[in-house]
């Protein structure tokens, strides 16, 4: 696994420390290397086949399959490593920032007060947090993206940045940042003549995505918005640490406090699915208002399964890791919401952006492939559409 980059407010963790992380990160890879494939072979083998012989048919969608699934023992038995897997992350993490968070805090205060600043923190303490944070952890992260234990906390996102490594495998490369560079590389492939000026990422986290974006486009001006206090302290002291300019304000997407077409470039990074059905054609509402004429949204996504199955393995994360929207957007016509939303018909799509890998990934054989990306293109003469 690809360690990080270092940074001025990466946690270190002790050999102990280290030694659970590792190990936490090793199962979680064998879990999905070794152990996970076994539930396709057990659904083909033996489930389906008794499926069959009791109901006369095939299951007719991804709910069925679950049904079933669900009284497996081979299929209990890996989603319970994977759910312990998941509260391991978290607790192996914990150690270390609890250790560390006085240190971590006292670092996120120099960074914000230095004179030397690149570019500024605006927190909102009266912002009403979403129902669909406040209801559960996504993700299990303990408090979830938004909670705040102490004055300047900044666990949340020492949280996030540190799990992401074990989560996926160090897929995401050593600064976190491989949506980003998909993304970029997305708009770079199908709009190369396309340079904004003004750029804005919501749910940017820890603006680990948000980072991407100013350094591909050094003149332009970035701003990345959250609903979460200490991951954007979090962000914000990260990017000044690494000598990158980004603004970052503690915003709801689904309404923002920018002007009407104020922006060149509207992006988010696997933000959709965390949302919620009321929020999400308020976001992509949102997205067109803040466009100039001629911009451009671009919404990158999980891509939710190209079957019944794959969908079924895909709403793991719903039924046992806090997703609890995620499993709703695989039945959700995105380029139709954002039509709704004022994006003329023929400048909306749901395209795909070919995965950006690190060399590393490549010269071990992992295989391409692509994530969905919804694609709105405001039109040049269009009146934008004001939120109520």
């Amino acid at each position: 696994m690809e360690p990080l980059s270092p940074h001025g407010m990466l946690p270190s963790p002790d050999h102990d420390e280290h030694a659970l992380q590792a190990f936490v990160g090793s199962l979680r890879k064998h879990l999905a290397s070794r152990i996970a494939p076994g539930v396709a072979t057990v659904y083909q083998r033996r489930v389906l086949p008794r499926f069959r012989a009791r109901q006369q048919r095939d299951p007719a969608d991804r709910h069925e399959i679950r049904r079933a699934m669900e009284q497996d023992g081979y299929y209990m038995f890996w989603s319970a490593l994977q759910r312990r897997s998941q509260e391991l992350m978290w607790e192996s993490l914990a150690d270390t920032i609890e250790r560390e968070h006085g240190e971590l805090v006292s670092r996120y205060r120099g960074f914000a007060t230095s004179e030397d600043r690149l570019g500024s923190l605006t927190l909102d303490p009266s912002l009403e947090i979403p129902r669909y944070h406040t209801a559960v952890d996504i993700h299990l992260q303990p408090g979830g993206y938004h909670s705040d234990f102490v004055a300047d906390d900044i666990a949340a996102g020492a949280l996030y940045d540190t799990a992401l490594p074990i989560y996926l495998s160090g897929a995401m490369g050593p600064e976190n940042d491989l949506l980003g560079r998909t993304l970029v590389d997305y708009l770079r492939r199908s709009r190369p003549d396309f340079r904004p000026l003004r750029i804005l990422d919501m749910g940017c986290a820890i603006g680990n995505s948000s980072l991407t974006w100013a350094r591909m486009f050094p003149e332009a001006e970035v701003h990345a918005i959250d609903v979460g206090a200490p991951v954007l302290r979090y962000a914000h002291a990260r990017a000044e640490s690494m000598g990158v300019a980004l603004h970052f304000s503690q915003q709801n997407a689904e309404a923002t406090t920018f002007e009407d077409a104020s922006f060149d470039l509207v992006v988010s990074h696997i933000m959709l699915h965390e949302t919620s059905r009321r929020a999400l054609p308020r976001i992509l509402a949102e997205s067109h208002r803040l466009l100039r004429p001629g911009g451009l949204m671009l919404h990158l996504e999980i891509p939710r399964g190209g079957d019944a199955f794959e969908q079924f393995m895909y709403d793991w994360e719903t039924y046992n890791n806090n997703e609890t929207f995620s499993s709703y957007l695989t039945d959700v016509d995105l380029p139709q919401l954002a039509r709704q939303a004022g994006f003329p018909e023929h400048a909306c799509s749901l395209d795909k952006a070919l995965v950006a890998m690190t060399a590393e990934q490549k010269n071990y054989g992992q295989q391409e492939f692509s994530w969905p990306v919804l694609v709105g293109e405001r039109d040049e003469a269009g009146v934008s559409r004001r939120r109520a």
